[in-house]
């Protein structure tokens, strides 16, 4: 059986602009069972007032995955390689031997809002950015934005009345990004996870419209 993690249970920050609701520990809000799922050691759902954002700040040995739902992210870093980042598009930053980067609303008046992951990253060099436009057919696993980690990333779109067969790995996680989609007996809402270890493949469906982000980890 799947550990399923409701988004009601999220540590929830906010201030200056920003909510971010965190799945995995963070700051003071702090949990030995959520500390990280294979390399995966953050997801954060996060949504931006227009015109703010995160100011120029490190990171380093991380692989930063970042998915938006609505609205429009603008990215700059020190690579050089500055990006806007609209629904449809995964956004990775594998930050290497460190990078500094700003991430902000690029609206002066709808919202942002997006699901940034992390991960332990394998890439030990100079910081590497790359962008992949992702257009999920219905009920197909669509690969997203390589990463140097021992994980690949799918998007998911079900239609009504649809479902998708993942795939056996030794850690798999599905979270729905939106709508409501059935893993066995378990109904999943917006930001729902369920997390599956050496449990073989599984099937997601749904009765109406939604779409999930799934993480299919080696280790």
């Amino acid at each position: 059986m799947p550990e399923i993690r409701r988004a009601r249970e999220r540590f929830h920050t906010a201030g200056d602009g920003v909510e971010t609701w965190h799945n995995f520990s963070y700051g003071v809000h702090y949990d030995p069972d959520r500390i990280g799922f294979g390399p995966l050691m953050a997801i954060n759902t996060e949504r931006i007032d227009a015109a703010r954002g995160y100011d120029e700040h490190w990171h380093a040995d991380v692989e930063i995955v970042t998915w938006v739902l609505e609205g429009v992210l603008l990215h700059e870093d020190s690579t050089g390689k500055p990006g806007r980042i609209h629904p449809g598009t995964a956004q990775r930053l594998s930050a290497g031997t460190g990078v500094r980067h700003s991430e902000r609303n690029a609206s002066a008046d709808e919202p942002l809002v997006f699901v940034q992951m992390m991960l332990a990253s394998e890439h030990d060099g100079e910081p590497e950015y790359d962008q992949v436009d992702v257009d999920p057919a219905p009920g197909v696993l669509t690969p997203a934005v390589p990463v140097h980690a021992p994980a690949a990333l799918f998007a998911v779109r079900l239609d009504p009345g649809q479902s998708v067969t993942v795939p056996a790995a030794p850690r798999s996680l599905a979270i729905v990004t939106a709508g409501t989609m059935t893993c066995g007996d378990t109904d999943l809402a917006a930001g729902d996870e369920a997390r599956f270890t050496a449990a073989g493949e599984y099937d997601l469906s749904a009765s109406s419209a939604a779409t999930a982000l799934i993480w299919q980890l080696q280790r």
